[in-house]
Protein backbone atom coordinates (compact mmCIF):
# COMPACT_ATOMS: atom_id res chain seq x y z
CA UNK A 1 0.00 0.00 0.00
CA UNK A 2 1.19 3.53 -0.79
CA UNK A 3 -0.15 6.80 0.43
CA UNK A 4 -1.06 9.51 -2.06
CA UNK A 5 -1.63 12.97 -0.56
CA UNK A 6 -4.58 14.90 -1.82
CA UNK A 7 -4.24 18.61 -2.40
CA UNK A 8 -5.63 20.68 0.48
CA UNK A 9 -7.95 18.15 2.03
CA UNK A 10 -9.30 16.94 -1.30
CA UNK A 11 -10.33 13.70 0.32
CA UNK A 12 -12.64 15.42 2.77
CA UNK A 13 -16.20 15.01 1.73
CA UNK A 14 -18.43 18.07 1.78
CA UNK A 15 -21.23 18.09 4.27
CA UNK A 16 -24.64 17.07 3.11
CA UNK A 17 -26.75 19.94 1.90
CA UNK A 18 -29.44 20.96 -0.59
CA UNK A 19 -29.23 18.91 -3.73
CA UNK A 20 -26.69 16.52 -2.20
CA UNK A 21 -26.68 12.88 -1.33
CA UNK A 22 -25.83 11.48 2.04
CA UNK A 23 -22.12 11.52 1.22
CA UNK A 24 -22.25 15.15 0.30
CA UNK A 25 -22.03 14.64 -3.47
CA UNK A 26 -24.26 16.83 -5.60
CA UNK A 27 -26.94 15.28 -7.68
CA UNK A 28 -25.55 14.05 -11.00
CA UNK A 29 -27.70 16.32 -13.09
CA UNK A 30 -26.70 19.60 -11.42
CA UNK A 31 -23.05 18.93 -10.50
CA UNK A 32 -21.23 20.53 -13.48
CA UNK A 33 -23.17 23.81 -13.67
CA UNK A 34 -23.40 24.26 -9.90
CA UNK A 35 -19.73 23.52 -9.24
CA UNK A 36 -18.54 25.75 -12.05
CA UNK A 37 -20.88 28.58 -11.12
CA UNK A 38 -19.85 28.46 -7.45
CA UNK A 39 -16.15 28.56 -8.36
CA UNK A 40 -16.65 31.44 -10.79
CA UNK A 41 -18.67 33.65 -8.44
CA UNK A 42 -16.45 32.99 -5.43
CA UNK A 43 -13.32 33.65 -7.49
CA UNK A 44 -14.89 36.85 -8.81
CA UNK A 45 -15.56 37.87 -5.21
CA UNK A 46 -11.92 37.22 -4.33
CA UNK A 47 -10.71 39.26 -7.30
CA UNK A 48 -12.95 42.19 -6.35
CA UNK A 49 -11.80 42.11 -2.72
CA UNK A 50 -8.13 41.82 -3.68
CA UNK A 51 -8.45 44.70 -6.14
CA UNK A 52 -9.00 47.03 -3.19
CA UNK A 53 -5.33 46.58 -2.21
CA UNK A 54 -3.98 48.28 -5.34
CA UNK A 55 -7.06 50.29 -6.30
CA UNK A 56 -5.49 53.67 -5.57
CA UNK A 57 -1.84 52.88 -6.34
CA UNK A 58 -2.01 54.94 -9.58
CA UNK A 59 -3.15 57.89 -7.45
CA UNK A 60 -0.24 57.69 -4.98
CA UNK A 61 1.69 60.66 -6.47
CA UNK A 62 -1.47 62.84 -6.42
CA UNK A 63 -2.94 61.72 -3.09
CA UNK A 64 -1.33 64.47 -0.96
CA UNK A 65 -2.86 67.16 -3.17
CA UNK A 66 -6.20 65.38 -3.56
CA UNK A 67 -6.58 64.84 0.19
CA UNK A 68 -4.89 68.06 1.30
CA UNK A 69 -2.28 66.32 3.43
CA UNK A 70 1.40 65.34 3.52
CA UNK A 71 2.88 62.40 1.54
CA UNK A 72 3.52 60.42 4.74
CA UNK A 73 -0.06 60.89 5.96
CA UNK A 74 -1.45 60.13 2.50
CA UNK A 75 0.21 56.69 2.63
CA UNK A 76 -2.43 55.76 5.23
CA UNK A 77 -4.95 55.56 2.41
CA UNK A 78 -3.10 52.36 1.42
CA UNK A 79 -2.06 51.12 4.86
CA UNK A 80 -5.60 51.44 6.27
CA UNK A 81 -6.93 48.79 3.87
CA UNK A 82 -4.16 46.39 4.80
CA UNK A 83 -4.76 47.00 8.49
CA UNK A 84 -8.50 46.48 8.12
CA UNK A 85 -7.84 43.19 6.34
CA UNK A 86 -5.44 42.03 9.05
CA UNK A 87 -8.09 42.56 11.73
CA UNK A 88 -11.07 41.29 9.74
CA UNK A 89 -9.94 37.97 8.28
CA UNK A 90 -9.52 35.93 11.49
CA UNK A 91 -12.69 37.41 12.96
CA UNK A 92 -14.73 36.73 9.82
CA UNK A 93 -13.36 33.19 9.60
CA UNK A 94 -14.30 32.35 13.17
CA UNK A 95 -17.75 33.90 12.85
CA UNK A 96 -18.24 31.94 9.64
CA UNK A 97 -17.51 28.67 11.46
CA UNK A 98 -20.02 29.60 14.16
CA UNK A 99 -22.87 31.25 12.24
CA UNK A 100 -22.54 30.16 8.61
CA UNK A 101 -19.95 31.00 6.00
CA UNK A 102 -22.28 32.41 3.34
CA UNK A 103 -23.86 34.79 5.85
CA UNK A 104 -20.46 36.16 6.84
CA UNK A 105 -19.40 36.33 3.19
CA UNK A 106 -22.33 38.64 2.48
CA UNK A 107 -21.49 40.77 5.52
CA UNK A 108 -17.90 41.10 4.28
CA UNK A 109 -19.13 42.29 0.88
CA UNK A 110 -21.40 44.77 2.65
CA UNK A 111 -18.37 46.26 4.38
CA UNK A 112 -16.63 46.57 1.02
CA UNK A 113 -19.63 48.36 -0.51
CA UNK A 114 -19.91 50.76 2.44
CA UNK A 115 -16.20 51.55 2.31
CA UNK A 116 -16.34 52.15 -1.43
CA UNK A 117 -19.23 54.59 -1.05
CA UNK A 118 -17.33 56.51 1.65
CA UNK A 119 -14.25 56.62 -0.59
CA UNK A 120 -16.35 57.94 -3.44
CA UNK A 121 -17.62 60.76 -1.22
CA UNK A 122 -14.24 61.51 0.38
CA UNK A 123 -12.45 64.80 -0.07
CA UNK A 124 -10.26 64.63 3.02
CA UNK A 125 -7.93 62.12 4.63
CA UNK A 126 -10.10 61.02 7.62
CA UNK A 127 -13.07 60.03 5.47
CA UNK A 128 -10.80 58.33 2.95
CA UNK A 129 -9.00 56.32 5.64
CA UNK A 130 -12.35 55.26 7.13
CA UNK A 131 -13.60 54.09 3.74
CA UNK A 132 -10.36 52.27 2.94
CA UNK A 133 -10.47 50.50 6.32
CA UNK A 134 -13.99 49.26 5.62
CA UNK A 135 -12.83 48.05 2.21
CA UNK A 136 -10.14 46.10 4.03
CA UNK A 137 -12.79 44.45 6.20
CA UNK A 138 -14.13 42.89 3.01
CA UNK A 139 -10.98 40.79 2.70
CA UNK A 140 -12.57 38.26 5.02
CA UNK A 141 -14.43 37.06 1.93
CA UNK A 142 -11.37 35.12 0.71
CA UNK A 143 -11.00 32.57 3.56
CA UNK A 144 -14.78 32.33 3.74
CA UNK A 145 -14.91 31.52 0.03
CA UNK A 146 -12.31 28.78 0.43
CA UNK A 147 -14.30 27.30 3.30
CA UNK A 148 -17.51 27.39 1.25
CA UNK A 149 -15.76 25.49 -1.53
CA UNK A 150 -14.79 22.82 0.97
CA UNK A 151 -18.43 22.56 2.00
CA UNK A 152 -20.15 22.41 -1.39
CA UNK A 153 -17.73 21.23 -4.09
CA UNK A 154 -17.23 17.58 -5.01
CA UNK A 155 -13.77 16.20 -4.20
CA UNK A 156 -12.53 16.16 -7.81
CA UNK A 157 -13.25 19.89 -8.22
CA UNK A 158 -11.97 21.06 -4.84
CA UNK A 159 -8.25 21.26 -5.67
CA UNK A 160 -8.68 23.42 -8.75
CA UNK A 161 -11.37 25.50 -7.05
CA UNK A 162 -9.15 26.32 -4.07
CA UNK A 163 -6.23 27.15 -6.38
CA UNK A 164 -8.37 29.58 -8.36
CA UNK A 165 -9.87 31.17 -5.22
CA UNK A 166 -6.53 31.58 -3.50
CA UNK A 167 -4.87 32.97 -6.63
CA UNK A 168 -7.66 35.51 -6.97
CA UNK A 169 -5.77 37.58 -4.38
CA UNK A 170 -2.89 38.05 -6.80
CA UNK A 171 -5.13 38.39 -9.85
CA UNK A 172 -7.26 41.13 -8.30
CA UNK A 173 -4.28 43.10 -7.04
CA UNK A 174 -2.61 42.92 -10.47
CA UNK A 175 -5.51 43.65 -12.83
CA UNK A 176 -6.71 46.54 -10.68
CA UNK A 177 -3.61 48.51 -11.65
CA UNK A 178 -4.29 49.02 -15.38
CA UNK A 179 -8.03 49.40 -14.90
CA UNK A 180 -7.75 51.92 -12.08
CA UNK A 181 -5.05 53.80 -13.97
CA UNK A 182 -7.30 54.14 -17.01
CA UNK A 183 -10.23 55.30 -14.88
CA UNK A 184 -8.09 57.77 -12.92
CA UNK A 185 -6.63 59.30 -16.07
CA UNK A 186 -9.82 59.54 -18.11
CA UNK A 187 -12.44 60.21 -15.41
CA UNK A 188 -12.87 61.81 -12.02
CA UNK A 189 -10.87 59.84 -9.44
CA UNK A 190 -13.97 59.26 -7.31
CA UNK A 191 -15.12 56.87 -10.05
CA UNK A 192 -12.51 54.43 -8.72
CA UNK A 193 -14.76 53.97 -5.70
CA UNK A 194 -18.17 54.09 -7.37
CA UNK A 195 -17.25 51.14 -9.63
CA UNK A 196 -16.50 48.66 -6.80
CA UNK A 197 -19.65 49.87 -5.01
CA UNK A 198 -21.74 48.70 -7.97
CA UNK A 199 -19.70 45.54 -8.56
CA UNK A 200 -19.97 44.66 -4.88
CA UNK A 201 -23.76 44.86 -5.06
CA UNK A 202 -23.79 42.64 -8.16
CA UNK A 203 -21.52 40.09 -6.48
CA UNK A 204 -23.72 40.02 -3.36
CA UNK A 205 -26.82 39.30 -5.45
CA UNK A 206 -25.00 36.52 -7.34
CA UNK A 207 -23.88 34.95 -4.07
CA UNK A 208 -27.49 34.91 -2.84
CA UNK A 209 -28.60 33.33 -6.11
CA UNK A 210 -25.81 30.82 -6.79
CA UNK A 211 -23.96 29.91 -3.60
CA UNK A 212 -25.82 27.44 -1.34
CA UNK A 213 -26.49 28.58 2.20
CA UNK A 214 -24.31 26.83 4.76
CA UNK A 215 -25.68 25.69 8.12
CA UNK A 216 -24.26 27.13 11.35
CA UNK A 217 -21.30 25.25 12.71
CA UNK A 218 -20.47 24.17 16.24
CA UNK A 219 -22.32 25.63 19.21
CA UNK A 220 -19.90 28.01 20.88
CA UNK A 221 -19.69 31.61 22.00
CA UNK A 222 -17.73 34.08 19.93
CA UNK A 223 -14.52 35.21 21.61
CA UNK A 224 -15.18 38.96 21.61
CA UNK A 225 -12.34 39.69 24.04
CA UNK A 226 -9.93 37.83 21.79
CA UNK A 227 -11.12 39.75 18.74
CA UNK A 228 -10.68 43.11 20.48
CA UNK A 229 -7.27 42.12 21.83
CA UNK A 230 -6.02 41.02 18.42
CA UNK A 231 -7.32 44.19 16.79
CA UNK A 232 -5.70 46.44 19.42
CA UNK A 233 -2.37 44.61 19.20
CA UNK A 234 -2.24 44.75 15.41
CA UNK A 235 -3.22 48.43 15.27
CA UNK A 236 -0.41 49.34 17.68
CA UNK A 237 2.06 47.20 15.75
CA UNK A 238 1.30 48.78 12.38
CA UNK A 239 1.25 52.27 13.84
CA UNK A 240 4.70 51.58 15.29
CA UNK A 241 6.01 50.46 11.90
CA UNK A 242 4.52 53.39 10.01
CA UNK A 243 5.37 56.12 12.53
CA UNK A 244 8.81 54.62 13.11
CA UNK A 245 9.70 55.32 9.51
CA UNK A 246 8.27 58.82 9.59
CA UNK A 247 9.54 59.99 13.01
CA UNK A 248 12.49 57.69 13.56
CA UNK A 249 12.66 54.13 14.87
CA UNK A 250 14.04 55.38 18.18
CA UNK A 251 11.29 57.92 18.75
CA UNK A 252 9.24 57.69 21.93
CA UNK A 253 6.04 57.31 19.93
CA UNK A 254 7.30 54.36 17.88
CA UNK A 255 8.89 52.60 20.85
CA UNK A 256 5.83 53.18 23.01
CA UNK A 257 3.49 51.73 20.39
CA UNK A 258 5.77 48.75 19.85
CA UNK A 259 5.93 48.05 23.58
CA UNK A 260 2.14 48.37 23.83
CA UNK A 261 1.70 45.98 20.92
CA UNK A 262 3.96 43.37 22.53
CA UNK A 263 2.12 43.68 25.86
CA UNK A 264 -1.35 43.49 24.28
CA UNK A 265 -0.53 40.55 22.00
CA UNK A 266 1.14 38.67 24.86
CA UNK A 267 -1.96 39.13 27.00
CA UNK A 268 -4.10 38.15 24.03
CA UNK A 269 -2.13 34.90 23.59
CA UNK A 270 -2.55 34.13 27.31
CA UNK A 271 -6.30 34.63 26.96
CA UNK A 272 -6.58 32.54 23.81
CA UNK A 273 -4.72 29.60 25.37
CA UNK A 274 -7.23 29.50 28.23
CA UNK A 275 -10.47 30.19 26.35
CA UNK A 276 -12.77 27.24 25.62
CA UNK A 277 -13.61 28.55 22.17
CA UNK A 278 -10.74 30.85 21.17
CA UNK A 279 -10.71 33.17 18.21
CA UNK A 280 -7.43 31.53 17.13
CA UNK A 281 -6.43 28.04 18.21
CA UNK A 282 -2.83 28.86 19.10
CA UNK A 283 -1.96 25.29 20.03
CA UNK A 284 -2.99 24.01 16.61
CA UNK A 285 -1.34 27.01 14.97
CA UNK A 286 1.94 26.24 16.73
CA UNK A 287 2.21 22.80 15.13
CA UNK A 288 5.08 22.82 12.66
CA UNK A 289 3.11 22.31 9.41
CA UNK A 290 0.67 25.13 10.21
CA UNK A 291 3.27 27.45 11.73
CA UNK A 292 5.73 27.11 8.85
CA UNK A 293 2.97 27.55 6.27
CA UNK A 294 1.75 30.71 7.96
CA UNK A 295 5.28 32.11 8.26
CA UNK A 296 5.80 31.43 4.57
CA UNK A 297 2.50 33.21 3.91
CA UNK A 298 3.77 36.33 5.69
CA UNK A 299 6.88 36.34 3.51
CA UNK A 300 5.00 35.77 0.25
CA UNK A 301 2.46 38.44 1.17
CA UNK A 302 5.35 40.86 1.64
CA UNK A 303 6.95 39.84 -1.66
CA UNK A 304 3.70 40.12 -3.59
CA UNK A 305 2.86 43.61 -2.39
CA UNK A 306 6.32 45.21 -2.42
CA UNK A 307 6.63 45.08 -6.21
CA UNK A 308 2.97 46.08 -6.61
CA UNK A 309 3.87 49.37 -4.91
CA UNK A 310 7.39 49.91 -6.30
CA UNK A 311 7.06 48.91 -9.97
CA UNK A 312 4.25 51.39 -10.82
CA UNK A 313 6.22 54.28 -9.33
CA UNK A 314 9.32 53.27 -11.25
CA UNK A 315 7.35 53.30 -14.50
CA UNK A 316 5.57 56.56 -13.70
CA UNK A 317 8.49 58.70 -12.49
CA UNK A 318 9.75 61.25 -15.03
CA UNK A 319 12.74 60.44 -17.24
CA UNK A 320 14.47 63.51 -15.81
CA UNK A 321 14.98 61.58 -12.56
CA UNK A 322 17.65 59.54 -14.36
CA UNK A 323 15.94 56.17 -13.85
CA UNK A 324 12.19 56.80 -14.14
CA UNK A 325 10.52 55.73 -17.37
CA UNK A 326 7.99 58.56 -17.73
CA UNK A 327 4.97 56.40 -18.53
CA UNK A 328 1.43 57.66 -18.10
CA UNK A 329 -0.85 56.02 -15.56
CA UNK A 330 -2.62 54.03 -18.28
CA UNK A 331 0.66 52.91 -19.86
CA UNK A 332 1.94 51.95 -16.42
CA UNK A 333 -1.09 49.78 -15.83
CA UNK A 334 -0.83 48.10 -19.24
CA UNK A 335 2.85 47.26 -18.75
CA UNK A 336 1.96 45.63 -15.42
CA UNK A 337 -1.13 43.78 -16.68
CA UNK A 338 0.81 40.65 -17.79
CA UNK A 339 1.71 40.04 -14.15
CA UNK A 340 -1.99 39.63 -13.39
CA UNK A 341 -2.42 37.35 -16.39
CA UNK A 342 0.51 35.25 -15.14
CA UNK A 343 -1.20 34.81 -11.77
CA UNK A 344 -4.35 33.65 -13.54
CA UNK A 345 -2.55 31.40 -16.04
CA UNK A 346 -0.43 29.58 -13.47
CA UNK A 347 -3.32 28.79 -11.13
CA UNK A 348 -4.33 25.54 -12.94
CA UNK A 349 -0.67 24.53 -13.13
CA UNK A 350 -0.40 25.03 -9.38
CA UNK A 351 -3.36 22.69 -8.78
CA UNK A 352 -1.86 20.01 -11.03
CA UNK A 353 1.59 20.33 -9.44
CA UNK A 354 0.09 20.05 -5.96
CA UNK A 355 -1.90 16.97 -6.96
CA UNK A 356 1.21 15.32 -8.43
CA UNK A 357 3.92 16.39 -5.97
CA UNK A 358 2.09 17.82 -3.00
CA UNK A 359 1.36 21.44 -2.05
CA UNK A 360 4.67 21.78 -0.18
CA UNK A 361 6.56 21.35 -3.45
CA UNK A 362 4.31 23.94 -5.08
CA UNK A 363 4.97 26.43 -2.28
CA UNK A 364 8.75 25.91 -2.48
CA UNK A 365 8.70 26.30 -6.26
CA UNK A 366 6.59 29.44 -6.11
CA UNK A 367 8.85 31.03 -3.50
CA UNK A 368 11.97 30.33 -5.53
CA UNK A 369 10.38 31.79 -8.67
CA UNK A 370 9.42 34.96 -6.76
CA UNK A 371 12.98 35.27 -5.42
CA UNK A 372 14.36 34.89 -8.96
CA UNK A 373 12.05 37.64 -10.19
CA UNK A 374 13.18 40.01 -7.45
CA UNK A 375 16.83 39.13 -8.02
CA UNK A 376 16.39 40.15 -11.63
CA UNK A 377 14.56 43.34 -10.63
CA UNK A 378 17.36 44.51 -8.35
CA UNK A 379 19.82 44.67 -11.23
CA UNK A 380 17.61 45.11 -14.32
CA UNK A 381 15.09 47.91 -13.90
CA UNK A 382 16.26 50.31 -16.57
CA UNK A 383 13.60 49.67 -19.19
CA UNK A 384 9.91 48.88 -19.54
CA UNK A 385 10.66 45.39 -20.89
CA UNK A 386 12.80 44.69 -17.84
CA UNK A 387 9.92 45.63 -15.56
CA UNK A 388 7.47 43.59 -17.64
CA UNK A 389 9.75 40.58 -17.32
CA UNK A 390 10.38 40.63 -13.59
CA UNK A 391 6.80 41.52 -12.57
CA UNK A 392 5.49 38.65 -14.73
CA UNK A 393 7.95 36.21 -13.16
CA UNK A 394 6.97 37.38 -9.68
CA UNK A 395 3.29 37.03 -10.59
CA UNK A 396 3.81 33.43 -11.74
CA UNK A 397 5.59 32.58 -8.48
CA UNK A 398 2.92 34.24 -6.36
CA UNK A 399 0.25 32.20 -8.16
CA UNK A 400 2.01 28.93 -7.33
CA UNK A 401 2.58 29.92 -3.70
CA UNK A 402 -0.90 31.31 -3.05
CA UNK A 403 -2.56 28.21 -4.48
CA UNK A 404 -0.57 25.89 -2.21
CA UNK A 405 -1.12 27.63 1.13
CA UNK A 406 -4.81 26.78 1.78
CA UNK A 407 -4.16 23.17 0.77
CA UNK A 408 -1.39 22.86 3.34
CA UNK A 409 -3.54 24.48 6.03
CA UNK A 410 -6.60 22.32 5.39
CA UNK A 411 -4.51 19.15 5.46
CA UNK A 412 -4.12 19.93 9.18
CA UNK A 413 -7.56 21.33 9.96
CA UNK A 414 -10.93 19.71 10.75
CA UNK A 415 -13.87 20.86 8.67
CA UNK A 416 -15.51 22.52 11.70
CA UNK A 417 -12.61 25.00 11.96
CA UNK A 418 -11.93 25.44 8.25
CA UNK A 419 -12.91 29.09 7.91
CA UNK A 420 -11.03 30.13 11.04
CA UNK A 421 -7.88 28.30 9.91
CA UNK A 422 -8.04 29.86 6.46
CA UNK A 423 -8.73 33.19 8.12
CA UNK A 424 -5.53 32.88 10.12
CA UNK A 425 -3.61 32.02 6.97
CA UNK A 426 -5.13 35.01 5.20
CA UNK A 427 -4.17 37.09 8.24
CA UNK A 428 -0.58 35.92 7.76
CA UNK A 429 -0.67 37.06 4.15
CA UNK A 430 -2.27 40.33 5.17
CA UNK A 431 0.44 40.85 7.78
CA UNK A 432 2.99 40.44 5.01
CA UNK A 433 1.26 42.92 2.72
CA UNK A 434 0.81 45.37 5.60
CA UNK A 435 4.50 45.23 6.47
CA UNK A 436 5.32 45.60 2.78
CA UNK A 437 3.11 48.67 2.55
CA UNK A 438 4.63 50.23 5.64
CA UNK A 439 8.27 49.42 4.89
CA UNK A 440 8.00 50.22 1.19
CA UNK A 441 6.46 53.55 2.15
CA UNK A 442 9.33 54.18 4.55
CA UNK A 443 11.97 53.36 1.91
CA UNK A 444 10.37 55.12 -1.06
CA UNK A 445 8.49 57.98 0.62
CA UNK A 446 10.39 58.53 3.85
CA UNK A 447 13.75 58.57 2.02
CA UNK A 448 12.55 60.73 -0.87
CA UNK A 449 14.52 63.88 -1.62
CA UNK A 450 13.59 66.92 -3.62
CA UNK A 451 11.85 69.05 -4.61
CA UNK A 452 10.21 67.28 -6.19
CA UNK A 453 10.38 64.64 -3.47
CA UNK A 454 11.20 61.39 -5.27
CA UNK A 455 12.97 58.22 -4.11
CA UNK A 456 16.39 57.37 -5.51
CA UNK A 457 17.28 54.44 -7.74
CA UNK A 458 19.05 52.85 -4.76
CA UNK A 459 15.79 53.04 -2.79
CA UNK A 460 14.00 50.96 -5.41
CA UNK A 461 16.87 48.48 -5.45
CA UNK A 462 16.55 48.17 -1.66
CA UNK A 463 12.84 47.32 -1.98
CA UNK A 464 13.56 44.65 -4.58
CA UNK A 465 16.32 43.08 -2.49
CA UNK A 466 13.97 43.01 0.51
CA UNK A 467 11.43 41.19 -1.67
CA UNK A 468 14.05 38.63 -2.72
CA UNK A 469 15.04 37.98 0.89
CA UNK A 470 11.39 37.57 1.90
CA UNK A 471 10.78 35.05 -0.90
CA UNK A 472 13.87 33.03 0.04
CA UNK A 473 12.74 32.95 3.67
CA UNK A 474 9.36 31.68 2.44
CA UNK A 475 11.13 28.85 0.60
CA UNK A 476 13.02 27.92 3.78
CA UNK A 477 9.77 27.86 5.78
CA UNK A 478 8.09 25.73 3.10
CA UNK A 479 10.95 23.21 3.14
CA UNK A 480 10.44 22.90 6.91
CA UNK A 481 6.83 21.74 6.36
CA UNK A 482 6.62 17.92 6.62
CA UNK A 483 6.26 16.30 3.20
CA UNK A 484 3.34 14.12 4.26
CA UNK A 485 1.63 12.61 7.26
CA UNK A 486 2.06 9.11 8.57
CA UNK A 487 -0.38 6.47 7.27
CA UNK A 488 -2.03 6.19 10.70
CA UNK A 489 -2.71 9.93 10.77
CA UNK A 490 -4.02 9.70 7.24
CA UNK A 491 -6.55 7.02 8.09
CA UNK A 492 -7.72 8.83 11.22
CA UNK A 493 -8.21 12.23 9.58
CA UNK A 494 -9.32 11.11 6.12
CA UNK A 495 -6.86 13.45 4.43
CA UNK A 496 -5.19 10.86 2.22
CA UNK A 497 -6.46 8.29 -0.17
CA UNK A 498 -5.02 4.78 0.04
CA UNK A 499 -4.27 2.95 -3.14
CA UNK A 500 -2.53 -0.35 -3.90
Amino acid sequence: MTVTPLTGALARRPVAGPGRGSAGEPATGDRPPRSTAVIVILAATGILVAAMQTLIVPLVPELPELLHTSPVNASWAITATLLGASVAVPVAGRLGDLYGTRRLLLISITFLIAGSVLGALAGSLPLMVTGRTLQGFGTGAVPLGISIMREVLPAHRLGSGIAVMSSSLGVGAAIALPLSAAVAQQMDWHTLFWVPSVLGLVVALLILWIVPASPPGTRARFDAVGALGLAAGLVCLFLAVSLGGARGWGSETALGLLATSVAVLTSWAWWELRHRSPLVDLRASARRPVLMTNLASVMIGFAMYAQALAAPQLLHLPVSSGYGLGRSMVETGLWLAPAGLAVMAFSPLAARLSAARGPRTTLVAGSVVVAAGYGTAAFRMGGTWDILMFTTVIGAGVSLAYAAMPALIMDQTPASASAAANGLNSLARSLGTAFAGALTGVVLVGAATGPPAVPSEADFRTVFLLGAVAALLAAVCAIAVPAHRTPSDSKRNGLFKMRP
